[in-house]
């Protein structure tokens, strides 16, 4: 199954670098205009107006096979290996939710000659709004 996906891959990867040189080769519809008033294009190596089917063609082409590739992609990439029942990610448990960390003083460990209850006292937070006005 890996092998069949390798080859997609280069598939893809040469439909595309072909339909990118395809499209550079191409002239706009510009050019059509300078080709009637004889400024070179019809001497080309398809002809005045033969380039523009060939190359169009090559390129829809490569654009239907770039396509197909990138659809089986996406089919032979899903992970179908856990069992029938098709699961989403929103079907998946949750992580469990971590207790957040103790800060500040809380994470300083007691002495070895002290006891537990000695530890030092966390200051109280500084009050906000109307309580931290001072009174005369």
């Amino acid at each position: 199954m890996n092998w069949l996906l390798n080859v997609v891959v280069m598939i893809q990867i040469l439909a595309a670098l072909a339909m990118i040189g395809l499209v550079l080769v191409q002239h706009g519809k510009g050019a059509d205009m300078g080709a009637s008033f004889g400024s070179g294009a019809s001497g080309s190596l398809f002809g005045a107006t033969g380039s523009a089917n060939f190359l169009s063609r090559s390129t829809a082409v490569c654009a239907a096979l770039f396509f197909v590739c990138t659809l089986s992609l996406a089919y032979l990439s899903n992970d179908r290996s856990r069992g029938a029942v098709p699961s989403s990610v929103l079907d998946r448990p949750a992580a469990p939710a971590t207790a957040p960390a103790a800060s500040g003083a809380a994470q300083i460990p007691a002495g070895q000659g002290t006891p537990a209850s000695a530890a030092v006292a966390v200051p109280a937070p500084a009050a906000s709004g109307a309580a931290a006005i001072p009174t005369k």
